[in-house]
């Protein structure tokens, strides 16, 4: 059986890891260090915990002690004549206390890693590093990369920061909206590994999702004009409402089409529904705002059979004018399978350039199933297993497979 004090350092590491690197990179302006410093500590909890009991702050003993080894190390280096790290021990110690629109340490260490010095896709990728606690190979499926690549990606960001002197400070309010669009999809793709975790035992990660909304009711609250923002958190919360609809007890992935829409959160829906009402009064659409009104939409019927698809695919055309992604049009062609039939949706997918996608594959071995070419149903079937490492959908897909008649 899993040792309970490690598996309480485990709830403790996705609860607190990206709170900890953000207050150590705030205190010492120096990324690498925080990290280590950081999985250090963890380490040591490992070591300790068992034996000497939990701390009764976890957060707070994690934290300190990640402190006092990053200044140990500091030390050490400098006594070296290393000029970075007696530079380092200096910010530590005299660290002011900022004044400026953003409070939170997780929501500034978005918006500081957004920062324009460095290319969106590596602004995007540190941050799902730092603040989602992801690894590189979760990271690298998010983007459709290898994972050398992405690998290499987060080096060099993170060498550019250091080269380049890039502060960690609060942005100026001035500069906030220039970053907006990076840290909006920071938070989306921090929310969408927790909603289908990329690997892992399980469907959903609750932590990830939660602090997900969290950053996105602060980034609301700091920036209320921005329909942008009103519309992600919209999106997130319409996405959660249907979290304990999503899986069965024994964790098995439920479609939406199945699932008991009387464990959907009413509430949750409620909030997010009136959030896209307050988008529409502003019309000034955006792709997080169409996607919150197609899961409004959803979230009106009553049930799968009662779903308005016409409008649904009304939403996805304008959404796809505005952002024309491959996944994007993947989507809607499930939309268009619902309103037209499978054979109209096939020719659509089967013109997508996504093949590292489990997703594409799997979408495209439903059509052949409906279409009643099984064989080919099942090769689709093998590739989306084959592309996929979480467990939840993978048995999903296994289950989809076996039922064929070949």
């Amino acid at each position: 059986m899993p040792d309970p004090c490690v598996a309480g350092v485990e709830a403790v590491f996705r609860r607190e890891y990206a709170r900890a690197v953000a207050v150590l990179v705030r205190h010492f302006g120096d990324i690498e260090l925080a990290e280590e410093a950081v999985q250090d500590a963890f380490a040591v909890a490992v070591a300790r915990w068992p034996s000497a009991g939990t701390p009764p702050s976890p957060a707070g003993w994690i934290i300190t002690t990640a402190r006092n080894r990053a200044v140990d190390r500091l030390r050490r280096e400098a006594s070296r004549d290393s000029r970075h790290a007696a530079a380092a021990l200096v910010h530590a110690g005299d660290t002011p206390v900022e004044e400026g629109p953003v409070h939170d340490d997780r929501l500034r260490l978005i918006f500081t890693c957004c920062h324009p010095a460095l290319a969106p896709a590596a602004r995007v990728a540190l941050t799902l590093r730092l603040l989602g606690g992801l690894g590189t190979a979760d990271i690298a499926r998010a983007f459709f990369v290898s994972e050398p690549t992405m690998a290499q990606r987060l080096v060099r960001a993170k060498a550019k920061i250091r080269d380049a002197g890039i502060p960690y400070r609060v942005p100026r309010e001035a500069d906030l909206p220039d970053r907006l669009r990076a840290v909006l999809a920071v938070i989306y793709l921090i929310f969408t590994e927790g909603h289908t975790a990329a690997s892992g035992p399980r469907l959903v990660r609750e932590d990830l999702c939660a602090e997900a909304v969290r950053l996105g009711r602060l980034l609301a609250e700091l920036m209320p004009d921005e329909p942008e923002v009103t519309g992600l958190l919209a999106l997130m919360l319409l996405l959660h409402a249907r979290r304990a609809a999503r899986t069965t007890p024994g964790g098995d992935l439920v479609r939406l089409a199945d699932q008991d829409r009387g464990l959907w959160d009413r509430t949750l829906i409620a909030e997010g529904q009136d959030l896209v009402r307050r988008c529409l009064r502003r019309d000034r659409p955006g792709p997080y705002q169409i996607q919150a009104a197609i899961n409004a939409v959803h979230g009106d019927a009553p049930d799968a059979a009662a779903t308005d698809w016409p409008q649904i695919l009304r939403l996805y055309d304008q959404l796809l004018a505005l952002s024309p992604a491959p996944v994007v049009a993947l989507n809607r062609a499930v939309v268009v399978a619902e309103v037209s039939g499978p054979a109209a949706a096939l020719p659509l997918v089967e013109a997508l350039p996504l093949d590292g996608y489990h997703l594409f594959h799997a979408v495209r071995a439903d059509l052949l199933r409906r279409l009643g070419r099984e064989a080919e149903a099942a090769t689709a079937y093998e590739a989306a297993l084959a592309r996929t490492a979480n467990e939840a959908e993978r048995a999903f897909l296994r289950a989809a497979r076996r039922a064929l008649r070949v």
